[in-house]
């Protein structure tokens, strides 16, 4: 895993960077550092003597506990060594009133061997000292290497009792020359530490010189109004760059584009992105949705009108104006367009580049000497897939232990022994860590005569030659007498027999349990942060797709006769934990409203009372044999609808059910 590979091959992150503050500015410029270039950098801490009772949010601050500068200056040092000296290559140390190009450092540390000692940042001159000497100026920042800190810290002690200093900087300055023999340099393997001095009252408009638009770090910056400006400023540069660079990447691409094999033919639009996917048949054609400013048709729900709001509303009107602005950036100062009316808007997700945009817009242009004529244009547009982010997730194990349950009704007792056998072969005879608790769901009518007959007799024979069979294994059962057997109900009563730390898997009867499945189970449930809800793949009628015959064995057959079903809810990853919270949040809201409980499953639960992550994917692992699974009508509509779907999308595929049907109607005419 990638935590013991990097861990092991002695890799570290690229880049600590730590900003020293004070109790006075820590709720004023250190916030303002923090909303401009915090999240550039992979780990930012502020240091400070003393601080106020209330922390900013999103900041983590140390204090000290002396305001001294030289002292906050040899604890921040110390404490860097400490907690983050064997993670990190690079150190970063600033202070709250310089502004920094985020962006700018880190591709600096990019060029720069970590083999050296390195102590880079703006040098200055010691007053009265060595003429060779040199410090690097703390109000700009500097760049300490890994191998530098490492040897600086055992002298520390050495220095805060020998050298005499007022200024924090001067006196590592001093520290890092006396003991080690390294001074501050500004210049290092061709790359260039760039620095502005800016004046008092300096205004930014004006601020032309090359040695501004250049600079790495800019000081002082007197207060929290003036580090917006400078981030609005250097981020204006930024993205004219980039726009710059893109720019000449697509001539040069369009030049080279008449000597590959397939010529100007093969130019795609918009040149450097990815061409849209080619369906090899007209199952995979990606479909268009229509929308207007008001309304979308093609709803999350099905239906086939709803209102366009939130994110969906935001994006349709992002769109809208960037395709105005592209258009008046292209024709003006000729023409000049404004938007009447979107007549038709079309999009679509297309997975190997983006989201793609077809709008049919009524234009108002207006010419230079105010004449304006009304036309209809067609505009194209792609959003295209941006970098991708790694997000954190909590670190966790294969070693927890699964707390299968599996609910069983008088209808699935002609699957129960296969589920059994399944479960012994992968988990039992392997010694998975693994538990099986089954749940018998009696009808009323059942249960009083279950002393005469007991519906679930065979199966609690089968579970007892299991146990026989493995002596340290014990299968519990609870019964449940209920007309309607809703799975937030049946939760409940599992739930309360079981730790708060258990790991439930909510299987059903037709699961094919085994050890990669329950590995993943661990792997994408985390306590208090994700639950899990596998897509299982469902197997075809083998009546309707081999026609009587044989299925073939190869292994080119795996997952091809058969669909995910993404209509199925069963299988469940969760901790008791996790359920019980969000199922106390649902009885606060519906007041033990039992129809309420029986129109959920426990996903519903999760969806609407936890503020967890939801993973829902296609899990390979999961496959089941075809059955037709018996729909209960006494649960809710929207239930007892997509089990049937379930049921329906689930005999064949489209060919086969076509071929099926032409093998009927040639059976007919004859």
């Amino acid at each position: 895993r990638t935590r013991y590979i990097q861990t092991e091959l002695g890799f570290h992150e690229r880049l600590f960077v730590a900003v020293l503050t004070s109790k006075a500015t820590l709720n004023t410029l250190a916030v303002a550092v923090n909303k401009t270039v915090a999240h550039h950098f992979p780990r930012l801490l502020y240091f400070t003597g003393l601080r106020s009772a209330k922390v900013p949010h999103g900041m983590v601050v140390v204090a000290h506990g002396d305001e001294r500068p030289i002292w906050l200056m040899y604890e921040t040092v110390h404490y860097i060594h400490q907690h983050f000296g064997s993670d990190y290559d690079w150190f970063y140390i600033m202070q709250d009133d310089t502004y920094t190009q985020a962006e700018q450092v880190k591709a600096l540390v990019t060029h720069l061997s970590i083999n050296q000692d390195v102590y880079l940042g703006r040098a200055e001159e010691f007053i009265g000292g060595d003429e060779q000497a040199r410090y690097c100026h703390g109000g700009f920042g500097y760049l300490l290497s890994r191998s530098l800190l490492l040897k600086l810290h055992q002298h520390l002690d050495s220095c805060r009792n020998e050298i005499l200093s007022v200024r924090p900087d001067e006196w590592l300055g001093r520290c890092i020359i006396d003991f080690l023999g390294i001074t501050c340099i500004s210049q290092l393997q061709g790359q260039h530490y760039h620095t502005y001095e800016l004046a008092q009252n300096a205004k930014l408009e004006k601020e032309d010189e090359e040695e501004f638009q250049v600079a790495l770090a800019v000081h002082p910056v007197s207060d929290v109004t003036l580090m917006y400006r400078l981030h609005k400023h250097f981020s204006r540069i930024q993205l004219d760059r980039a726009y710059q660079e893109i720019q000449e990447l697509q001539m040069q691409i369009r030049n080279l584009t008449s000597l590959t094999p397939a010529g100007e033919a093969g130019l795609t639009w918009p040149v450097g992105i990815n061409a849209p996917f080619l369906p090899k048949s007209r199952f995979e054609v990606i479909s268009w949705d229509y929308f207007t400013e008001q309304h979308l048709f093609s709803c999350p729900d099905g239906s086939p009108k709803c209102e366009l709001s939130g994110a969906s509303k935001a994006d349709v009107s992002d769109i809208i104006e960037s395709a105005l602005e592209q258009l008046n950036s292209r024709y003006q100062p000729l023409l000049r367009f404004s938007k009447r009316q979107l007549l038709n808007g079309y999009r679509r997700f297309d997975p190997t580049r983006g989201m793609e945009y077809t709008l049919d817009l009524l234009l108002e242009a207006a010419t230079q000497k105010g004449h304006t004529h009304v036309l209809v244009k067609r505009v194209s547009l792609v959003r295209p897939l941006s970098k991708v982010e790694i997000i954190p997730m909590p670190y966790v194990t294969e070693a927890t232990r699964v707390q299968l349950v599996l609910p069983l009704t008088m209808q699935d007792l002609d699957f129960v022994a296969n589920f059994l056998d399944m479960f012994a072969m992968n988990t039992l005879d392997t010694h998975d860590n693994a538990l099986l608790t089954l749940l018998f769901i009696y009808h009323p009518y059942d249960a009083q005569r279950v002393s005469q007959v007991d519906v679930f007799a065979g199966v609690k024979a089968m579970v007892g030659e299991l146990e026989k069979r493995y002596a340290e294994v014990k299968i519990p059962w609870i019964s449940v007498k209920t007309e309607v057997p809703s799975q937030v109900k049946l939760m409940d009563i599992v739930s309360k027999k079981h730790p708060v730390d258990t790991l439930f898997f909510l299987a059903s009867v037709w699961t094919e349990i085994n050890m990669e499945f329950l590995n993943r189970c661990r792997m994408n449930t985390i306590s208090n942060w994700q639950v899990f809800f596998p897509v299982h793949f469902q197997e075809f009628n083998p009546a309707l797709v081999y026609h009587g015959e044989q299925a073939a064995s190869s292994s080119t057959d795996f997952l091809r006769d058969g669909h995910f079903d993404r209509h199925s809810f069963a299988e469940a990853c969760f901790y008791n934990s996790d359920y019980m919270t969000a199922r106390t949040k649902l009885a606060a809201d519906i007041l033990d409203q039992d129809e309420v409980l029986e129109s959920m499953e426990v996903f519903d639960v999760f969806l609407h009372y936890s503020g967890l992550h939801l993973f829902r994917a296609v899990e390979p692992g999961l496959v089941q044999k075809y059955a037709l699974r018996s729909c209960n009508p006494r649960l809710s509509e929207e239930l007892y609808h997509r089990c049937m779907l379930s049921n329906l999308e689930g005999l064949a595929s489209r060919s086969h059910l076509a071929m099926a049907l032409f093998e009927q109607e040639q059976a007919n005419s004859t």
